[in-house]
């Protein structure tokens, strides 16, 4: 019979339950993964209350309020707060999202806060994006010309500038792509979602001045079509 044995260090165990906030009204549970890659330790949830009477409406803002008021080792990503840079992607509540825009009012009962799945752990709630970055890079996603370059700048239209709609917006925080089934199991040759949309924004842009790129558009399918079949 087959015996199936969990890598080490696998197993999510009950962490530390830190003080309950003094003088709080309105108070918020958070369980919030922790791991450390110097101590040799299992990953762990520790628990958090919060003074929401104190605090920002924000996932975000509770975990800053955690490290500022209750254990400055948590680690997390943050930069712009405003859902642009796409830098604390997370999983709450059981979904991906950007805590900087993810309202604990429209979570019911304990929030748990979880690393962006299926992705290598730096620390805490910092993923290793190192190949979601790179897969970036493959498809090339800057404009190219073989037309003479104008005297000042290129012209667009807003035809041309409306064909963007829907493709540029993307701000590669990586949720879709971690959320994804097919990324998971196939995660070194199925680019995901982004790429796809920053090719055919590169793509829509530029094709009034330059045909698109064979040999890039051959890799895009061909990693795509063995991830499909595999």
């Amino acid at each position: 019979m087959v015996q199936l044995n969990l890598p080490k260090n696998s197993k999510v165990t009950e962490g530390k339950i830190w003080a309950y906030p003094t003088g709080a009204k309105e108070v918020r549970e958070f369980h919030i993964y922790r791991w450390n890659p110097d101590d040799g330790k299992n990953p762990r949830l520790d628990t958090y209350y919060i003074d929401t009477g104190d605090c920002g409406p924000m996932v975000l803002d509770a975990l800053i309020w955690i490290k500022n008021n209750i254990d400055p080792t948590l680690t997390f990503r943050r930069s712009c707060r405003e859902g642009v840079c796409g830098s604390c992607a997370m999983n709450v509540d059981g979904r991906n999202a950007l805590a900087c825009i993810k309202d604990m009012g429209d979570i019911k009962g304990t929030v748990k806060i979880y690393p962006l799945p299926h992705q290598p752990v730096v620390k805490d709630l910092v993923p290793d994006l190192t190949n979601f970055y790179a897969q970036y890079a493959s498809i090339e996603p800057w404009l190219k010309t073989v037309s003479p370059v104008p005297e000042k700048e290129w012209r667009q239209s807003h035809e041309d500038r409306a064909k963007l709609d829907g493709l540029y917006e993307c701000v590669l925080c990586a949720c879709c792509s971690t959320a994804c089934p097919s990324y998971w199991w196939n995660s070194e040759r199925f680019l995901g979602r982004p790429r796809f949309c920053r090719r055919s924004a590169g793509s829509s842009t530029a094709a009034m001045r330059r045909p698109a790129s064979g040999s890039t558009i051959s890799r895009i399918r061909s990693g795509f079509t063995a991830a499909i079949r595999s």
